[in-house]
């Protein structure tokens, strides 16, 4: 009876699963892509205004960027992922207590990172792999960028719980507006004021300032919960609770962050011992990394948009629901991955034409590199689904596990392994074996989890029949 009493508020429970797919993951994935499009447009417009050594310094800053996002992703997602199950559960007020529990955990980390940012900033760049010509740009831009972190953290929190609340579009509109108002100051900055990488940094702060206060609004939109001004002061279990389901997502990011560091200082070792020269490698690895992140994000927003359904049904005992939507998102995964993985391998140099001009040296490179690294995308969108999936249904460590296996487990050594042999290109053949071990890994771990779900309705099913 609450069940069905849950279904009949809320149409996670009931809903046909592709048109709630659509209605969730289209406007979680455009958020993504706009978010993506922050740093893309930074570096199609530096590397028009500046060259490549602004391409290589926003490369080399990246790693900050990344880092900010594995904080937005532990508090969004995992307080998304409990206001989920707790709707799913029929227990509003604990699912209230997400919300504001998560904003005070997200103003209070994003002004320490700031702290911390401006404090180390040198340091922690050259760790990043800046070199001397590199790092006047690197710093100019950092500086400043650091300032919008902040707001970008809460912007993301609040954007997964308004799509959590049933409101995807509001979320996707939040980030729509900062992306608007970067991509017009952009130019402005750059060119007419002359601002160079300073003033891409600029133009993002101010666009992340506007976003950040209309996802601030949703605070008195929320539909299914009613958020308590008390609920706003830290509840330690609750922030465990957060952190915990959050975890899979965070750490995909930060094991990014320690990719992008660990190639960043191979390829300026290696690059430098070889014809290219490590400012051509860094800026080239910078291009095909952030590239690559635009296909991430329809992922990443594929699976946050599946987040709520999963979560849901999973509170609501449906598990025949939770199976299909994790197998309708796949799907569209692989898809998705395949339209990239013709881009990747046919048209590498016209994407990276887009990026600004160079020698015949670098574009012979970043060829390479885009179509060597990047060769097995066509799968990396399983790792991830599922990784998000074990998190979306309370398991958090197994969504751990999945998140490290591709980035810690397997790339990072290989990364550190093959340019022993291989020299620079070792670097490029990493990841497509990461990415083949990382699969398998995630196949196996699925297979067993829909097991335990089909025993558990089995089990359901006869508690139901000797109720009756």
């Amino acid at each position: 009876m609450k069940e069905q009493t849950t279904e009949g508020r809320n149409p996670l429970g009931y809903e046909r699963l592709p048109r709630l797919l659509k209605s969730y993951a289209v406007p979680s994935i455009i958020a993504m892509l706009v978010s993506s499009l922050y740093n893309i447009v930074d570096q199609i417009f530096i590397g028009q205004g500046v060259g490549y050594l602004g391409n290589a310094a926003t490369n080399v800053s990246f790693p900050l960027t990344t880092i900010c996002m594995a904080i937005a992703l532990l508090i969004g997602i995992g307080s998304a992922a409990g206001f989920s199950l707790e709707l799913g559960a029929d227990n509003p007020d604990k699912a209230a207590r997400y919300v504001g529990n998560a904003v005070s955990m997200q103003v209070i980390l994003g002004v320490i990172y700031v702290i911390i940012i401006q404090t180390f900033l040198p340091l922690l760049l050259n760790a990043f792999g800046a070199t001397p010509d590199v790092m006047p740009y690197a710093v100019s831009y950092t500086r400043i960028t650091a300032f919008g972190m902040p707001l970008l953290i809460v912007t993301n929190g609040l954007s997964n719980l308004a799509r959590a609340d049933g409101s995807p579009k509001y979320s996707m509109s939040c980030m729509l507006l900062g992306a608007i108002i970067n991509t017009i100051l952009d130019p402005v900055f750059i060119f007419v004021f002359e601002m160079g990488v300073a003033g891409a940094a600029l133009a993002t702060v101010i666009g992340q300032f506007f976003s950040f206060l209309m996802a601030a609004a949703y605070l008195r939109r929320f539909s299914h919960v009613t958020v308590r001004r008390e609920y706003f002061v830290p509840e330690l279990a609750v922030w465990r609770e957060i952190a915990t389901l959050g975890m899979s997502n965070s750490l995909n990011q930060v094991a990014l962050t320690l990719v992008q560091i660990v190639i960043n200082n191979s390829l300026t070792y290696y690059g430098a011992r070889s014809v290219y020269g490590s400012e051509v490698a860094l800026a080239a690895c910078g291009i095909v990394m952030k590239t690559n992140a635009i296909l991430l994000s329809i992922i990443i927003g594929l699976s946050q948009g599946s987040q709520p359904i999963i979560g849901f049904n999973y509170g609501a005992r449906n598990f025949d629901r939770v199976r299909g939507i994790y197998r309708l998102a796949v799907t569209c995964a692989l898809c998705i991955s395949a339209v990239g993985f013709i881009l990747f391998q046919f048209f590498p140099r016209q994407i990276i034409s887009v990026f600004g001009s160079g020698d015949p040296l670098y574009f012979e490179f970043a060829v390479n590199f885009m179509r060597t690294f990047l060769f097995m995308v066509l799968i990396n969108g399983v790792q991830l689904l599922s990784a998000n999936f074990f998190s979306a249904i309370g398991k958090p460590m197994k969504g751990v596990f999945l998140s490290l296996t591709r980035q810690v487990i397997f790339l990072v050594p290989l990364i550190l392994i093959l340019p022993l042999f291989l020299g620079v290109t070792g670097i490029m053949y990493a990841a497509p074996v990461a990415d083949t071990l990382a699969f398998a890994v995630s196949v196996l771990m699925i297979r067993r989890e829909f097991a335990m779900l089909r025993w558990m309705e089995a089990e359901q099913e006869h508690a139901e029949r000797e109720t009756v």
